[in-house]
């Protein structure tokens, strides 16, 4: 029942993204005081994606370790149903909305840091902390991903699903600037309505691209080590030696 190095990363991971979001909730922030909460930043939403992913991990990994020999059928399908689980979860959310955060926040704070992250944050979130919410996403879920095969549900519903989520939360944002007459991110203001619709519109294709581009990745991890394992076993085969009678 020994742990593998892979399973013990799960659990470290799980344990940082625990820290973070216990660091997150405690610093006091006017905008965490207003309508929405935490709740209304996509960044937030990433963070709690991605700890119920890992947790979904390591439950998985435990289960797996406990069920392994038992020959208990009702709990080979309970693990499955979690496995099923796991994997829907890396490829309709953790991976497309973990990638998003990370590529779109700093592209924008390239660009502009004040469009998104203002210096005043600066006196409330430390760098580590900011580096845990906006970088350290893309390397812990590439690491997952390149440790365990996840199965990818059909394209049409895993399209649906993230087109389902992209929707809502930009149907939650426009709901917040309705009730509180401010725009989540700060530049969403400096723009217009068209400009906003055009905006949505993109960061949606976007979600889905990055959906596809988590299946190719996926399967292209896997079926290079299919071939290489396969290339392997053939070249461990001994060649028979030809007996020659004299």
């Amino acid at each position: 029942m020994a742990l593998v190095p892979s399973q013990v990363l799960r659990v470290a991971i799980l344990l940082s993204y625990c820290s973070i979001l216990c660091n997150y909730k405690a610093i006091e922030m006017p905008s965490h005081q207003t309508y929405g909460g935490s709740w209304k930043f996509l960044t937030f939403i990433d963070l709690v994606i991605q700890a119920v992913f890992f947790g979904i991990c390591v439950l998985t990994d435990l289960s797996s370790l406990l069920t392994r020999g038992s020959g208990n059928q009702e709990q080979e399908r309970q693990l499955k149903k979690l496995i099923s689980l796991r994997d829907w979860m890396l490829a309709v959310l953790a991976f497309p909305v973990g990638i998003f955060v990370v590529t779109v926040f700093w592209i924008i704070y390239a660009y502009d840091r004040e469009m998104i992250y203002p210096k005043l944050l600066d006196n409330f979130i430390p760098g580590w902390l900011n580096h845990g919410m906006h970088t350290t996403v893309l390397p812990f879920i590439l690491i997952e991903m390149r440790t365990s095969h996840h199965q990818y549900p059909s394209r049409s519903s895993g399209l649906a699903a993230i087109c389902t989520f992209s929707v809502g939360y930009i149907l939650w944002v426009c709901w917040v600037h309705h009730v509180t007459g401010m725009w989540v991110y700060p530049f969403l203001e400096h723009i217009g309505p068209g400009a906003r619709i055009i905006f949505f519109g993109s960061t949606t294709i976007l979600m889905n691209f990055l959906y596809l581009l988590g299946e190719v990745l996926n399967n292209y991890i896997w079926d290079t080590q299919k071939s290489n394992e396969t290339l392997s076993q053939k070249k461990k085969k001994k060649i028979p030696k030809k007996e020659y009678c004299i």
